[in-house]
């Protein structure tokens, strides 16, 4: 174990071990200021020595202080400079020795390099140089050596040392019990001790290193920043856990080639899974990463993540591949329980800029079946989506070509209903020279989808759009827009969509759509609760002649729902396949006030229709009658500590509430708690796919002991039968569930993770799962 560092003040022992020499980069005393007129004195003595009593001299020849400023720095016979109390030359022996805080600089190619010793000797005739005694040497690229004794070369190179501390420029100490440089210019370490982590805290107070490597051997390579470890254990907290065969590590924190640190699980699918990495550099901008998985209850499995960074753009590639018994989410396995399927996954993504208008954006997610992700815990996303688009983007223009395709991972969708949309088209210009004072946009869309068991949709529209925006005397700021738009759309196997508001006719249908639209703010700024207060009243009028829209498919504007964020839009809907028509009068308002420390926003509106025509808009989305319901949004927020927002929609007939949506945080960057709550009470029975439903996700964190930590988060189904028929929950439903432990410091981090999953899906069933998870700085873990 190796201790905390004390501030010495005295060479420690020649035979104590690394442990002795940890902290010594922090705690060595500090030296006493120059003595340049003694030292100038007796370099003049000594160089004025007879010449003939010398052998040939290897290190480069002893020059004053003054001298060696003016030299070229980076010549390789760049000169030694040195300062001392006292200096003294024995003729018969040809030694000089130098003692009392004595110097040594040279300015090399690389960089300077400098030694500070309290007793040096210089062998003349042998050209052996050696320091003594509290030992501070730095190389050329800042790496600092702490030594009791060290035979140095003619360039200021450490030879031979004892009892010796390393403390690298970019981080991370070695210590050893001895060490030398071979050949190679390579630091061979004995009984040697690696960390990254720091030996004192913020205080100066020495402490013990989270974590450390021991080692029998270590070489550490100053050309490569390279450390190699032969024998090496791992140590937690004075616990040594693990062999580390083959460890390399780069000094300087960059990746290179070798095995990563292992995970351990515990899962309800697999058993105990034990998994480790083997991480290899193609090139500088390129790498791979290869992982196998161990299972006690299941078949091996290996994944791979390959990534490039050209001069284009990035690309990443990450697969996994197993064999194993499928069971289908009904909960039956599918073929003879003896026979296994090959399963896997595969997700890539990449984007290239080619010029600064042009650009590639591209993704692509594929899984063999719909419960493999979930099975291994690669991830819970219950759809996959691959795209594919090219962007144009320049100064008042955009185009667009792009294409997606989705994999449902849902149990009871059909994957012949799930769309495919290629090609999608969008373009739109804004024109440079304004028309009565406003802003002319130009819009172009066009778009197919296709089902293989399912409506197939072919899409097209123009459109131009004038926006002009006024500020009066007054301070209101009033928003002029017309719209005029032209849609054509084809489709075929409409009766096989489910929800008839959704189909439209089949074959050819084209409608023209034309919007008018006037609306006014007037800020209001005052003081108030001792602090500034903007109130904002806006009334917004929208005129559209009738729409032909249950002739048109629906494919893009199923989710509406009236709230705070779509309350002054030209068209509530989502999407361009549905808009709404007639007359309306929107009115609400903004409020905000501001004192220190404190922030509180609110929004408030509704909207009045005046046509009497029949809506589109399915019953209980808040849009249905002429008059809408209440919808409004509040945030509060208290500096860093509270963050609250509220966002609803109360029933314009009685204010009971049909949308509760709340989210919250409370604490600091390490205490904290998150609590999120949504109901949707809309009683929505034409759609099946804007069915009630509640849910509440609770997270939190509590720090104690400086750097320990106990975490939780949890996700509960609250809807019931009656508010979503086809809902198993019976008003309590934990989905998933999570607890743990975790330890956090400036070199380690260190978690113990129970998570409780209570929903099976076919062989991805409940149960649960038990993380072993930790990080180390400097080792190139992670």
């Amino acid at each position: 174990m190796l201790p905390a560092p004390t501030r010495a003040t005295s060479p420690a022992p020649r035979d104590s071990g690394p442990r002795d020499r940890w902290g010594q980069a922090w705690c060595a005393r500090p030296l006493p200021g120059s003595l340049w007129a003694s030292c100038a004195a007796a370099l003049a003595l000594l160089l004025a020595a007879p010449a003939r009593a010398q052998a040939p001299v290897v290190m480069p020849a002893v020059d004053t202080p003054s001298t060696a400023r003016d030299d070229n720095a980076g010549a390789d016979n760049a000169p030694i400079a040195f300062e001392a109390g006292e200096v003294s030359y024995a003729w018969n022996s040809d030694v000089a020795t130098a003692t009392g805080a004595v110097v040594l600089r040279r300015s090399g190619p690389s960089g300077p390099q400098s030694v500070r010793a309290d007793r040096v000797t210089w062998n003349r005739k042998t050209g052996v140089v050696e320091a003594t005694g509290n030992i501070r040497l730095v190389d050329e690229n800042g790496n600092q050596i702490f030594t009791d004794r060290v035979e140095l070369t003619d360039e200021l190179k450490a030879g031979a040392m004892q009892n010796l501390l390393i403390a690298l420029r970019d981080g991370g100490r070695l210590a050893a019990a001895t060490g030398r440089r071979d050949a190679q210019g390579r630091i061979v370490l004995e009984r040697a001790a690696y960390s990254g982590c720091p030996v004192e805290d913020e205080d100066g107070c020495p402490r013990q290193p989270t974590w450390q490597v021991n080692a029998r051997r270590v070489v550490y390579d100053p050309e490569k920043r390279e450390i190699h470890f032969t024998g090496a254990r791992l140590k937690i907290f004075g616990l040594t856990l693990m062999p580390l065969p083959g460890l390399a590590i780069a000094s300087d924190g960059r990746p290179i080639n070798g095995l990563l640190i292992p995970d351990i699980q515990v899962t309800a699918n697999n058993g105990i899974q034990i998994s480790d990495a083997w991480y290899q550099r193609l090139g500088a901008n390129q790498d791979l990463a290869v992982t196998g998985y161990l299972f006690t209850q299941a078949l091996p499995m290996v994944s791979a993540r390959y990534r490039a960074l050209l001069d284009a753009g990035a690309l990443q590639v990450t697969g996994y591949a197993t064999r194993s018994r499928r069971t289908s989410v009904s909960g039956t396995t599918t073929g003879a329980s003896s026979v296994t399927d090959f399963r896997g996954y595969i997700a890539a993504n990449g984007r290239f800029q080619f010029t600064p208008e042009w650009s590639v954006t591209a993704s692509l997610r594929l899984a063999s079946d719909r419960t493999f992700l979930r099975r291994y815990d690669i991830n819970r996303d219950d759809r996959l989506r691959s795209t594919f688009e090219l962007e144009r983007i320049g100064p008042n223009s955009y185009f667009s070509l792009s294409g997606w395709a989705t994999q449902t991972m849902r149990v009871g969708d059909r994957q012949g209903l799930v769309p495919v949309a290629l090609p999608v088209i969008d373009w739109r210009k804004r024109l440079a020279d304004p028309v009565l004072g406003g802003r002319i946009e130009l819009a172009a869309n066009s778009l197919a989808i296709t089902r293989t068991a399912g409506q197939d949709t072919q899409r097209a529209f123009a459109r131009a759009q004038w926006d002009l925006t006024k500020i009066l005397r007054g301070g209101q700021v009033v928003s002029l827009t017309a719209l005029a738009r032209g849609d054509i759309y084809h489709s075929d196997q409409n009766a096989l969509t489910a929800t008839a508001l959704y189909r439209g006719n089949p074959g050819w249908q084209g409608r023209a759509i034309a919007i008018g639209a006037v609306d006014v703010k007037w800020p209001l700024f005052g003081r108030a609760f001792g602090g500034t207060q903007v109130l904002t009243p806006r009334v917004q009028l929208v005129a559209s002649p009738p729409v032909h829209n249950l002739a048109m498919p629906n494919e893009d504007s199923r989710a509406i729902d009236l709230e705070d964020s779509n309350l002054f839009a030209l068209n509530r809907f989502p999407g361009y396949d549905r808009v709404e028509d007639g007359v309306r009068l929107t009115y609400g308002f903004d409020w905000q006030l501001d004192r220190p420390g404190w922030r509180v926003k609110s929004t408030l509106g509704q909207s009045y229709r005046l046509a009497s025509q029949a809506s589109i808009v399915p019953s209980g989305t808040g849009l249905a009658d002429r008059l809408s319901d209440v919808v409004g949004r509040t945030e509060v927020r208290l500096r860093d500590v509270v963050k609250l927002t509220w966002r609803y929609r109360l029933d314009k007939d009685n204010l009971a509430i049909r949308r509760n949506e709340i989210d919250a945080t409370i604490g600091s960057a390490r205490t904290y708690a998150e609590i999120g709550y949504l109901r949707l009470n809309r009683d929505i029975t034409q759609v099946e796919d804007l069915q009630d439903r509640e849910e509440l996700r609770a997270a939190g964190r509590v720090a104690f002991a400086r750097n320990w930590s106990v975490f939780g988060s949890g996700v509960i189904n609250l809807t019931n039968r009656a508010e979503d028929p086809t809902n198993k929950s019976d008003g309590f439903q934990p989905i998933r569930t999570r607890v743990g432990v975790a330890y956090s410091d400036d070199c380690i981090e260190l978690a113990l993770t129970w998570r409780r999953d209570y929903i099976a899906t076919g062989d991805a069933g409940r149960g649960n799962t038990v993380q072993i998870h930790f990080a180390l700085r400097n080792l190139g873990f992670r």
